[in-house]
């Protein structure tokens, strides 16, 4: 599917997500288990797709009517430089999420949070340090 074609799409199907969450929201009266979520879910969902594809139909529109800023941008995004202040960026992240994750997951042992959640926190918390150490090894092995 061409790319302009998945941005149709993706912002068409946004719409229809919040309109979905919008009906659900008007018309269920008495929400139980998963619908007291799903309405909102939904519509959250729908303006993120709808946001992302509308503004990736804009950016291609802009980008056609100006090839030399296209140009310009492309060089810009393939940078070395860029890619590496990028990519430091997001090690540093990394470093900061691993120490609120943990601080997080302390706070919420200790304020007696539903025990689902607390698992689900720390399930997250070595997924994600999972695949730091996998990532560790294998550029370690290719360089």
């Amino acid at each position: 599917m061409k790319k302009k074609t998945f941005s149709y799409v993706v912002a068409v199907l946004g719409l229809l997500l919040v309109g979905a969450g919008l009906y659900l929201i008007k018309t269920v009266v008495n929400p139980q288990g998963v619908m007291r979520a799903l309405p909102y879910v939904l519509v959250g969902l729908g303006c993120g797709a709808f946001g992302h594809g509308t503004g990736d139909l804009i950016s291609r529109r802009t980008m056609k009517n100006s090839p030399d800023i296209a140009r310009k941008l492309e060089i810009e995004k393939n940078d070395e430089r860029n890619i590496a202040i990028a990519n430091r960026a997001k090690a540093k992240a990394f470093d900061i999420m691993i120490f609120v994750f943990g601080a997080l997951m302390i706070a919420f042992a200790l304020m007696g949070v539903d025990l689902a959640a607390t698992l689900l926190l720390v399930c997250a918390y070595l997924f994600v340090t999972a695949c730091g150490i996998y990532y560790r090894i294998k550029y370690d092995k290719e360089m």
